[in-house]
């Protein structure tokens, strides 16, 4: 027998489906939506509902946008790409407000062990953006065995174009993934980036 009515451990169980969200968060979050006032709790189906529908890739890019082509692609120079595995990288790196260039977003990394191959991410879309005017790929991927694997490849297929590639220094922890980097931590790493 279960101590919540269905309503409340439906949404404890839709809320356990989040990323970090164990039971416990899950059910606390669920008895808030109970408390919360009517015009809340709409609020917030309204803004699920409008990332559902209105947010979606770039088509330049990768990254999250509401049009076609992000404003990063649509106002910045493409002289300097900086690739990274997800849009929430594109976020982390934004923080820093240093860098000027524009982005690539693979949409994973090579990982043999998940059946991921070169094929399974958006590597082809990196080299047709590759242009006589691009100075420098910057790969900024975890330090990982995926990362590594990854950056690897990509520097493999863009040294024989010409392209200056690099790779953020390794001021960020082995095993760490860039989106729980700080801002200093990040901001070091890319100014120390070395050519692969």
């Amino acid at each position: 027998m279960s101590i919540f009515v269905k309503p409340i451990m439906r949404l404890v169980n839709e809320f356990s489906k989040l990323p970090g969200v164990g039971k416990r968060t899950a059910t606390r979050y669920a008895y808030k939506v109970i408390e919360m006032t009517d015009a809340d709790v709409e609020s917030l189906i309204l803004a699920i509902r409008d990332v559902k529908e209105n947010v979606h890739y770039c088509d330049a890019c990768g990254n999250f946008t509401e049009k076609d082509t992000c404003e990063i692609c649509t106002t910045r120079s493409e002289n300097i790409i900086c690739v990274v595995k997800d849009p929430k990288d594109v976020a982390t790196i934004e923080k820093m407000q240093t860098y000027r260039g524009v982005y690539h977003v693979l949409h994973g990394t090579i990982n043999p062990l998940a059946n991921i191959s070169p094929n399974d991410i958006k590597i082809r879309e990196l080299l047709a953006r590759i242009k006589d005017t691009t100075e420098e790929v910057i790969i900024a991927l975890s330090p990982d065995v995926e990362g590594d694997a990854t950056s690897m490849y990509i520097n493999r297929l863009l040294k024989p174009l010409g392209v200056k590639v690099t790779r953020l220094a390794q001021g960020i922890s082995i095993g760490q993934d860039i989106e729980f980097a700080d801002e200093v931590t990040l901001a070091k790493a890319m100014i120390d980036r070395k050519e692969l």
